[in-house]
Protein backbone atom coordinates (compact mmCIF):
# COMPACT_ATOMS: atom_id res chain seq x y z
CA UNK A 1 0.00 0.00 0.00
CA UNK A 2 1.40 3.41 -0.97
CA UNK A 3 1.62 6.19 1.56
CA UNK A 4 -0.33 9.22 0.37
CA UNK A 5 0.30 12.56 2.03
CA UNK A 6 -2.59 14.97 2.05
CA UNK A 7 -1.72 18.63 2.43
CA UNK A 8 -3.60 20.36 5.19
CA UNK A 9 -5.12 23.81 5.09
CA UNK A 10 -2.00 25.38 6.61
CA UNK A 11 0.24 23.63 4.05
CA UNK A 12 -1.80 25.06 1.21
CA UNK A 13 -1.81 28.55 2.76
CA UNK A 14 1.97 28.46 3.21
CA UNK A 15 2.45 27.25 -0.37
CA UNK A 16 0.39 30.16 -1.70
CA UNK A 17 2.27 32.67 0.47
CA UNK A 18 5.63 31.20 -0.54
CA UNK A 19 4.59 31.38 -4.21
CA UNK A 20 3.61 35.04 -3.75
CA UNK A 21 6.92 35.83 -2.02
CA UNK A 22 8.82 33.95 -4.75
CA UNK A 23 7.02 35.90 -7.48
CA UNK A 24 7.91 39.18 -5.80
CA UNK A 25 11.51 37.97 -5.35
CA UNK A 26 11.78 37.20 -9.07
CA UNK A 27 10.24 40.54 -10.08
CA UNK A 28 12.63 42.33 -7.74
CA UNK A 29 15.63 40.67 -9.34
CA UNK A 30 14.83 42.46 -12.59
CA UNK A 31 14.82 45.94 -11.02
CA UNK A 32 17.83 48.17 -11.67
CA UNK A 33 19.83 48.91 -8.51
CA UNK A 34 22.29 51.64 -7.50
CA UNK A 35 24.64 49.08 -5.93
CA UNK A 36 25.04 45.43 -6.96
CA UNK A 37 22.83 43.18 -4.86
CA UNK A 38 20.82 45.97 -3.25
CA UNK A 39 17.12 45.27 -3.55
CA UNK A 40 14.15 46.85 -1.77
CA UNK A 41 13.23 43.55 -0.11
CA UNK A 42 9.55 43.60 -1.03
CA UNK A 43 9.41 39.80 -0.75
CA UNK A 44 10.29 40.19 2.92
CA UNK A 45 6.99 42.03 3.40
CA UNK A 46 5.28 38.67 2.95
CA UNK A 47 7.57 37.12 5.58
CA UNK A 48 6.74 39.84 8.14
CA UNK A 49 3.01 39.54 7.45
CA UNK A 50 3.21 35.75 7.82
CA UNK A 51 5.17 36.19 11.06
CA UNK A 52 2.54 38.50 12.53
CA UNK A 53 -0.45 36.49 11.33
CA UNK A 54 0.70 32.87 11.57
CA UNK A 55 3.88 32.79 13.68
CA UNK A 56 7.60 32.33 13.33
CA UNK A 57 7.59 28.73 12.07
CA UNK A 58 5.32 29.67 9.17
CA UNK A 59 7.53 32.68 8.40
CA UNK A 60 10.58 30.37 8.30
CA UNK A 61 8.87 28.07 5.78
CA UNK A 62 7.77 30.95 3.55
CA UNK A 63 11.18 32.63 3.62
CA UNK A 64 13.24 29.50 2.98
CA UNK A 65 10.89 28.29 0.25
CA UNK A 66 11.12 31.73 -1.38
CA UNK A 67 14.92 31.75 -1.35
CA UNK A 68 15.16 28.19 -2.67
CA UNK A 69 12.41 28.38 -5.30
CA UNK A 70 13.51 31.85 -6.40
CA UNK A 71 17.09 30.69 -6.91
CA UNK A 72 15.97 27.61 -8.81
CA UNK A 73 13.76 29.67 -11.12
CA UNK A 74 16.43 32.35 -11.63
CA UNK A 75 19.17 29.77 -12.20
CA UNK A 76 21.27 30.90 -9.23
CA UNK A 77 20.86 27.86 -6.96
CA UNK A 78 24.10 27.15 -5.01
CA UNK A 79 25.77 30.20 -6.58
CA UNK A 80 27.27 33.08 -4.56
CA UNK A 81 23.99 34.96 -5.09
CA UNK A 82 22.07 32.07 -3.54
CA UNK A 83 24.50 31.85 -0.62
CA UNK A 84 24.16 35.58 0.06
CA UNK A 85 20.37 35.40 -0.15
CA UNK A 86 20.19 32.35 2.11
CA UNK A 87 22.56 33.88 4.66
CA UNK A 88 20.52 37.08 4.74
CA UNK A 89 17.30 35.12 5.17
CA UNK A 90 18.74 32.96 7.96
CA UNK A 91 20.05 35.99 9.82
CA UNK A 92 16.71 37.78 9.43
CA UNK A 93 14.78 34.75 10.61
CA UNK A 94 17.11 34.35 13.58
CA UNK A 95 16.64 37.92 14.77
CA UNK A 96 12.89 37.70 14.17
CA UNK A 97 12.79 34.49 16.23
CA UNK A 98 14.60 36.23 19.07
CA UNK A 99 12.34 39.27 18.82
CA UNK A 100 9.27 37.04 19.11
CA UNK A 101 10.62 35.62 22.39
CA UNK A 102 10.83 39.01 24.10
CA UNK A 103 8.25 39.68 26.82
CA UNK A 104 5.53 42.25 26.36
CA UNK A 105 3.65 43.25 23.25
CA UNK A 106 6.66 42.79 21.01
CA UNK A 107 7.64 44.78 17.96
CA UNK A 108 5.37 46.38 15.40
CA UNK A 109 5.59 45.47 11.72
CA UNK A 110 7.92 48.43 11.25
CA UNK A 111 10.19 47.34 14.11
CA UNK A 112 10.30 43.76 12.86
CA UNK A 113 10.98 44.90 9.32
CA UNK A 114 13.86 47.11 10.48
CA UNK A 115 15.37 44.28 12.55
CA UNK A 116 15.05 41.87 9.63
CA UNK A 117 16.56 44.30 7.12
CA UNK A 118 19.53 45.13 9.36
CA UNK A 119 20.17 41.46 10.19
CA UNK A 120 19.84 40.55 6.50
CA UNK A 121 22.45 43.07 5.36
CA UNK A 122 24.80 42.27 8.27
CA UNK A 123 24.70 38.57 7.42
CA UNK A 124 25.27 39.21 3.74
CA UNK A 125 28.06 41.67 4.45
CA UNK A 126 29.90 39.27 6.76
CA UNK A 127 29.59 36.42 4.26
CA UNK A 128 30.82 38.66 1.45
CA UNK A 129 33.76 39.75 3.58
CA UNK A 130 34.73 36.25 4.75
CA UNK A 131 34.18 34.31 1.50
CA UNK A 132 34.33 36.69 -1.43
CA UNK A 133 36.09 40.00 -0.72
CA UNK A 134 38.29 39.83 2.40
CA UNK A 135 39.53 43.40 1.97
CA UNK A 136 39.50 46.08 4.66
CA UNK A 137 38.11 48.61 2.17
CA UNK A 138 34.81 46.72 2.17
CA UNK A 139 34.10 47.98 5.69
CA UNK A 140 33.69 51.48 4.24
CA UNK A 141 30.50 50.26 2.55
CA UNK A 142 28.89 48.99 5.76
CA UNK A 143 27.49 52.36 6.96
CA UNK A 144 25.93 52.96 3.53
CA UNK A 145 24.45 49.46 3.44
CA UNK A 146 23.09 49.75 6.99
CA UNK A 147 21.55 53.13 6.19
CA UNK A 148 19.85 51.70 3.10
CA UNK A 149 18.65 48.70 5.12
CA UNK A 150 17.17 51.03 7.74
CA UNK A 151 15.33 53.10 5.15
CA UNK A 152 14.06 50.06 3.26
CA UNK A 153 13.12 48.34 6.54
CA UNK A 154 10.99 51.33 7.54
CA UNK A 155 9.41 51.53 4.09
CA UNK A 156 8.59 47.81 4.02
CA UNK A 157 7.24 47.97 7.58
CA UNK A 158 4.87 50.77 6.60
CA UNK A 159 3.70 48.68 3.63
CA UNK A 160 3.20 45.69 6.00
CA UNK A 161 1.02 47.82 8.26
CA UNK A 162 -1.10 48.97 5.32
CA UNK A 163 -1.53 45.42 4.01
CA UNK A 164 -2.35 44.00 7.45
CA UNK A 165 -4.95 46.72 8.01
CA UNK A 166 -6.76 45.56 4.85
CA UNK A 167 -6.68 41.84 5.66
CA UNK A 168 -9.82 40.26 7.12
Amino acid sequence: MALVLQPGREDIRLAWLAALATSIHILESSLPTPLPGIKPGFANIITIIVLLRFGWRSAVWVSLLRVTAGSLLLGTFLSPTFMLSLTGALCSLSILGLACQLPGKGFSAIGLSILAALAHICGQFLLAYVWFIPHQGLWGLLPVLLSLALILGIMNGVICNKVIARLP
